[in-house]
């Protein structure tokens, strides 16, 4: 009886320890047949991964890698030889001058220049002032208006239309381009001159009934200069602008540049040729036309009588360091011979001035 009952435990711990071996079989091809599929870790691929990934790889994806590789090899070797050349161009050559800036950097105010003398006189900074208005820096051979000119009219505007200024040039590629600012009747034969030879003429007069009028050759505008745009509430309610500044009727007429610049604005030049000074509008005039007016200070121009012409002076000066020189001078002998109310040096009332940019590159 003992006998039997040791068989069958004996029996039983055989047949669990052949189940537990095959458990332990199990588990072991499980745990293999994972390990083997499991992606292999960052940086050190297995063998049967870089196989897969050559595999995978498209040809043209190795070709775009090649190309780039070849391309920052020739972006290192040209790098290398452009500062070769540079190196050796600083070696052998002068260094070239800064570009000058094509429009200027608006400014605030104009620079006055030093008194004419010592006691701060009206006699002293009228005689320097009438001196640098009558005397021309540039002689010009082929005036066109000369004929007014020569006859001593009371608007005896003339245009330089030699050979080593643009103009003539201009007018001959058919892209000359005149603006021209008045109040009222005013005299246009050198416009009607101009437009005859070809140029685009714009003539501006607040005082037209309608805005836009083309006349014979001539385009006529309800419109007029100022050294300050509208107010917006005003324009907002009249529809329109009688006066702009010329930086923004250029702006708005699509216009780069003026070949011809003319206006006689009765008193008001003055604070405009500052504020085309200031905003460097300069830039885009060829030639300047200018009739100003001396019997008083004009609008907005403020101080005693020797600040006033020192002032004028100044402005003038400005042009010269714009480049614009003066080549022809008229004044009206039937104007009062008046400056700022008083009999100065015999001096006219108004004089008639015209400058040439000698830098303008069209």
């Amino acid at each position: 009886m003992a006998m039997g009952r040791e068989c069958l435990t004996r029996g039983l711990l055989l047949r669990l320890g052949v189940l537990l071996t095959a458990v332990c079989v199990c588990v072991h091809v499980f745990l293999e047949t994972s390990w083997r599929g499991a992606p292999a870790p960052l940086g050190r691929p297995t063998q049967s991964s870089r196989k897969w990934g050559q595999q995978s790889r498209t040809k043209p994806e190795a070709g775009e890698q090649e190309r780039s590789i070849k391309r920052r090899i020739s972006y290192v070797r040209t790098l290398k030889k452009d500062s070769h050349a540079r190196k050796r161009d600083e070696d052998t050559e002068e260094p070239s001058p800064p570009l000058r800036p094509h429009r200027k950097t608006p400014r605030w105010q104009i620079d006055l220049k030093p008194w004419a003398g010592e006691s701060h006189s009206l006699e002293e900074e009228a005689k320097r002032f009438l001196n640098y208005i009558t005397t021309p820096q540039v002689s010009c051979a082929s005036l066109a208006g000369e004929e007014a000119a020569q006859e001593a009219t009371p608007e005896a505007w003339a245009a330089c239309l030699d050979t080593k200024y643009s103009l003539t040039h201009r007018i001959q590629s058919k892209h000359c381009r005149v603006y021209s600012f008045g109040l009222g009747v005013d005299d246009r034969s050198l416009e009607r001159t101009l437009a005859r030879a070809g140029c685009e003429v714009h003539c501006f007069d607040p005082s037209l009934k309608q805005p836009h009028l083309q006349q014979a050759e001539m385009w006529l505008h309800r419109l007029s200069v100022d050294w300050r745009d509208p107010n917006p509430a005003v324009v907002a309610k009249r529809q329109y602008a009688n006066t702009k500044k010329l930086a923004t009727i250029l702006n708005d007429f699509g216009h780069r540049q003026v070949d011809v610049l003319k206006a006689d604005m009765e008193s008001a030049e003055w604070k405009i040729l500052e504020n085309l000074v200031l905003e460097g509008v300069l830039d885009s005039v060829g030639q300047l036309l200018l009739e100003l007016h001396l019997h008083w200070a004009g609008f907005e121009v403020a101080g005693d009588d020797p600040s006033v012409v020192r002032y004028w002076f100044s402005l003038l000066k400005e042009l010269e360091q714009a480049n614009f020189r003066l080549f022809h001078v008229n004044s009206d002998p039937a104007k009062p011979h008046l400056f700022l109310h008083k009999n100065v040096l015999n001096a006219s009332s108004a004089y008639t001035l015209s400058w040439v940019n000698t830098e303008w590159k069209p």
